[in-house]
C-alpha cells in the first residue's frame, strides 16, 4: 500500500502554441496533512493544480488516487472524486444567501420547488461539523471577506471533498482572520482531510503546512518537512539562489503636496453611504499607504482617484488641480498612473501582445512616434527593457499577455504604470498573489519613483508590504479613516490587523491634525 493518498508521476504540460508548463512534475499528498505548493509566477503552479481539479488535461504522465489510476474528465468528475478547489476570486453568487450558494446545483427540492428549509438546515449541519459556522440566512454580499471564503471551503466540502486546494487563501485577510482561518484548517486535518496550500507568503507556510514541495521552471525541485528548512532555505529553494529583499531607503525629505483630498464622501445606488469625510494629503517623496479589510470603502476611494466614479462630495486635487471635471485621459496627462487591483480585468488586454501592453498608455505621446508614426524601434528598446529589468519570464514582446502567469502579467502592468515617471502613482494590491523575487523588484521600483519625487498611494492588504513601504499609514474601516500613523516604526501586523477590524482607532481630532 502506499504512503500516498494523491500520486501525480511525472506530469507534463504542453500547450498547442509550444509552451511547455510543466515539463516533469513529481507530487504527492499524504492523507490529512496540509502541504504547501511554491515557486516563483510561472513556475507551473496554476497549471499543475488544474490539471489535478479536472481543469486540463496533461500531455504526459498518470495521477493515482487512493492506489488507482485516475483520469479527470472534467472539474465535475474531479469533484464527484473528492477533490475541491477554493480559488483566490472566490465564486460565489453575490446576490444569494449562504445557504443558497452551498446547495447551488445540488438543491434539495419539496415537489417542483426548492427546499429552502432544507438547505439553511443542510448548511446549518456542515457548518456544526467542520467547524465553520455561518448564518446560512445572510446574503453573500454582505459578508466580511473572511467569511466569504468560510462559505467557499464549505461549498467545496457540501460536495464530499477530501481533498481541498486553497489557491492565496490568507491574501486578502487580518493576522486575526488568518489565525481563525488556521484553527479551522487544523480542524479539517484532524477529521482526516488534505489540504494543498498554495501560497507565497513563506512565515505562514512555516506555520501550517507539515510539508512543503518546490517548483521552479515548471519541475518539481524538491519536497521538505517544513520544520526541517528556515524561511530563508525556502526562498533560495524557490528562486534558485540567495536572495535579499532588504531595501535600503534614503533620508525622507518632503516636498509639495501633490494629492490632496478634502470631506470626500460617496454614496452607492442603494443610498448606503461607503466614504464618509476622508481628507488626506500626499507630499513629494512619500509613500502612503492605506490598510484596511476588504469591503470597507478602499474599492471606492481608489476609483474616484483613478476617475472611474464621480466625485459626489468633497474635494480631490492633483498637483492643486482640481480633478472632478477632468475625464481619465486628461488625468493621465498629469502626469497619472495607476496599478489596479485585478490585473486581468483592468490592467491588460489580455489577447494583445506584452508589447502593445506596455505602450498602450504612451501611444499619442511623441516618445513612442516618429513623424507621426510608431517609432517600433523606440517601443522594442523600452519593451526590451523592461523584460529584462522585471524579469519577465516570456517568449518576447509579441507574446500575447494572457500566455502569461499571473505574476508576470503583474510585472508587465508595473512596468508600462512607472515607465514614464508618473508624479502620481495609485498602487492598488501591487503584488498580490506574486513570488517574493517578483516582489521585491516591484518594490524596488516604487521605492525609486518615491525617491525621484513622485507621489505614490499604497492600497494592499499584505501587511508585511505596507509596513514595509509606507512613509505613513492611515487605516480605513466602514468608509472611514479610523487610524493614522505618521510612521511604521514600532507597528506590527497584528497590532495593525486590531485597528482594520475596527477594536481600536485613534480619535478624529487626532487624524485631523496629523493627515494635514
Amino acid at each position: 500500500m502506499s504512503d500516498y493518498i494523491l500520486e501525480m508521476n511525472h506530469i507534463a504540460k504542453v500547450y498547442g502554441n509550444g509552451v511547455v508548463a510543466n515539463s516533469d512534475v513529481n507530487f504527492n499528498l499524504k492523507k490529512g496533512e496540509i502541504h504547501a505548493l511554491v515557486g516563483e509566477n510561472g513556475a507551473g503552479k496554476s497549471t499543475l493544480m488544474k490539471i489535478l481539479f479536472g481543469m486540463e488535461q496533461p500531455s504526459r504522465g498518470e495521477i493515482i488516487l487512493r492506489g488507482e489510476k485516475t483520469v479527470f474528465s472534467g472539474s465535475k468528475d474531479a469533484i464527484a472524486k473528492g477533490i475541491g478547489m477554493v480559488h483566490q476570486h472566490f465564486m460565489l453568487v453575490e446576490s444569494f444567501t449562504v445557504a443558497q450558494n452551498i446547495v447551488l446545483g445540488m438543491e434539495p427540492k419539496k415537489g417542483l420547488f426548492v427546499n429552502g428549509e432544507e438547505a439553511v438546515r443542510f448548511t446549518e449541519e456542515m457548518g456544526e461539523k467542520y467547524n465553520l459556522p455561518v448564518n446560512p440566512k445572510e446574503i453573500t454580499k454582505n459578508l466580511p471577506v473572511g467569511l466569504k471564503q468560510k462559505v467557499e471551503i464549505l461549498k467545496a466540502l457540501a460536495r464530499g471533498a477530501e481533498i481541498l486546494i486553497l489557491d492565496e487563501p490568507t491574501a486578502v485577510l487580518t493576522p486575526q482572520e488568518t489565525d481563525q482561518l488556521f484553527d479551522e484548517l487544523n480542524e479539517l486535518k484532524a477529521q482526516g482531510h488534505t489540504i494543498v496550500f498554495i501560497s507565497h507568503k513563506i512565515p505562514e507556510i512555516k506555520q501550517i503546512c507539515d510539508r512543503i514541495t518546490v517548483m521552479r521552471s515548471g519541475r518539481t525541485i524538491e519536497t521538505y518537512l517544513c520544520k526541517d528548512v528556515t524561511e530563508q532555505q525556502i526562498s533560495n529553494a524557490i528562486m534558485g539562489c540567495e536572495l535579499n529583499t532588504s531595501i535600503e531607503r534614503k533620508e525622507k525629505r518632503y516636498g509639495e503636496v501633490n494629492v490632496h483630498v478634502e470631506n470626500l464622501s460617496y454614496t452607492d445606488k442603494s443610498n448606503v453611504r461607503i466614504l464618509n469625510n476622508i481628507s488626506f494629503n500626499v507630499r513629494e517623496g512619500m509613500i502612503f499607504g492605506i490598510a484596511g479589510v476588504q469591503g470597507n470603502g478602499q474599492v471606492e476611494l481608489i476609483d474616484i482617484l483613478s476617475r472611474k466614479r464621480a466625485v459626489q462630495g468633497g474635494k480631490v486635487e492633483f498637483f492643486g488641480r482640481d480633478i472632478s471635471g477632468l475625464n481619465q485621459g486628461t488625468v493621465r496627462e498629469l502626469p497619472f498612473g495607476y496599478v489596479p487591483e485585478d490585473r486581468l480585468e483592468q490592467g491588460v488586454a489580455a489577447s494583445v501582445a506584452i508589447s502593445e501592453n506596455m505602450i498602450s498608455n504612451d501611444l499619442e505621446s511623441n516618445d513612442f512616434q516618429k513623424h507621426g508614426l510608431l517609432d517600433f524601434k523606440k517601443i522594442d528598446e523600452f519593451v526590451g527593457g523592461n523584460i529584462k529589468d522585471y524579469e519577465i519570464r516570456c517568449a518576447g514582446g509579441a507574446q500575447p499577455v494572457g500566455m502569461l502567469s499571473g505574476g508576470n502579467m503583474q510585472k508587465v502592468v508595473v512596468a508600462r504604470e512607472c515607465g514614464h515617471n508618473p508624479g502620481i502613482l495609485i498602487a492598488e494590491q501591487p503584488t498580490r498573489g506574486v513570488d517574493v523575487g517578483a516582489a521585491h523588484i516591484i518594490h524596488k521600483r516604487i521605492v525609486k519613483l518615491c525617491e525621484q519625487g513622485s507621489s505614490v498611494i499604497l492600497v494592499s492588504a499584505d501587511l508585511a508590504e505596507i509596513l514595509k513601504l509606507s512613509d505613513v499609514l492611515a487605516v480605513m474601516y466602514e468608509g472611514e479613516l479610523v487610524a493614522f500613523f505618521e510612521s511604521t516604526e514600532g507597528l506590527n501586523e497584528e497590532k495593525l490587523g486590531l485597528y482594520m477590524l475596527g477594536i481600536e482607532r485613534h480619535t478624529q481630532e487626532r487624524i485631523r491634525k496629523a493627515v494635514n
